[in-house]
């Protein structure tokens, strides 16, 4: 373990700042004193940056420009600076979305989250924010190379710790409210009686039918993820109105452009809850989806350049 070096993608966290907005040079600096550093030595994480539709929370896709989330940790956790109203766009506080349900506000700025990296102040829920257990740490040199750096504003404050927003609460409403559009959404009230042959048997909460849907200009394709993925009767009829569902939703926010992928379950109660993918290359038929089918829905609905995945540039 103590071979291995911190993982770290400068471009992906360059992309993950909402347009607009570039990586602060505290960060890219962090990154190249990190860089070759024993993975552990000063918290367990990747410096990697991601969009908040991957992110743990629900229908996190609108939510892009709100985030620039440049730390996973090994239990699929993110930590980035969070863009929310009132917020410094300079300098905004640090939060963890953390993959079992800990949102937190972390630090009120960058600064304040490496000088706590130093001190290794992080309750059990962000314990992968502390030096593993089998590496030595290196948290004294980051504190050494913290104190060299020019001087900016004080590293902790606990006055504006004070006056930052509930993030938590933000969240916990966000879910919610998500919830409750999606579960009163007209298309996706529709889609649940067309595919009410499918309702799971079981009578939990929680059961309920997997599907995925792959659109890209003209192709398409609906599975039902039944011992891997399916064919079902009623995906045809179904067609026009997941491409209603996605031109609606352009519509409203035309700068993330138009999903590839949509996967949703069906409950028992009949409520569908999708999650959208923008970025994946789509799967139909077994092959990738054509490039020029891919690159007919970017010409149509454009997106900043930053958000335009890879595969399709």
């Amino acid at each position: 373990m103590s071979d291995t070096p911190y993982p770290i993608d400068l471009d992906s966290i360059r992309g993950a700042f909402p347009p607009g907005i570039e990586a602060p040079p505290l960060l890219l600096d962090f990154a190249g004193w990190l860089n070759g550093r024993p993975w552990g030595s000063v918290g367990c994480f990747s410096l990697q940056g991601q969009f908040s539709d991957q992110a743990p929370i629900f229908d996190g896709s609108p939510l892009r420009d709100r985030f620039a989330l440049f730390m996973r940790l090994p239990d699929g956790s993110a930590v980035g600076g969070w863009y929310g109203a009132g917020l410094d766009r300079d300098d905004p506080p640090i939060v963890g979305l953390g993959s079992e349900g800990d949102y937190e506000l972390l630090a009120p700025s960058l600064d304040a989250l490496l000088a706590k990296l130093t001190s290794q102040q992080f309750d059990e829920a962000w314990h992968s924010l502390r030096p593993h257990g089998e590496v030595e740490p290196q948290t004294g040199e980051l504190a050494q190379w913290l104190a060299r750096r020019p001087a900016g504003e004080p590293a902790t404050c606990e006055d504006c710790a004070s006056e930052l927003p509930d993030f938590r609460g933000f969240v916990e409403k966000w879910s919610r409210d998500r919830e409750e559009y999606w579960a009163n959404h007209r298309l996706m009230a529709e889609l649940g009686w067309r595919l009410a042959a499918h309702l799971p048997k079981g009578k939990k909460p929680w059961d309920k039918t997997h599907f995925e849907v792959a659109i890209s200009g003209k192709q398409y394709e609906a599975r039902v993820m039944s011992r891997g993925p399916q064919p079902f009767e009623e995906a045809a009829s179904i067609e026009s109105l997941l491409r209603d569902l996605r031109e609606e939703m352009r519509r409203a926010q035309p700068e993330l452009g138009l999903w590839y992928v949509m996967k949703f379950g069906l409950y028992a109660d009949g409520r569908v809850m999708p999650n959208f993918e923008y970025d994946v290359r789509p799967t139909i038929g077994g092959q990738p989806a054509l490039l020029s089918e891919a690159k007919a829905d970017l010409a149509r609905a454009p997106r900043p350049e930053r958000w335009v995945p890879k595969w399709l540039v």
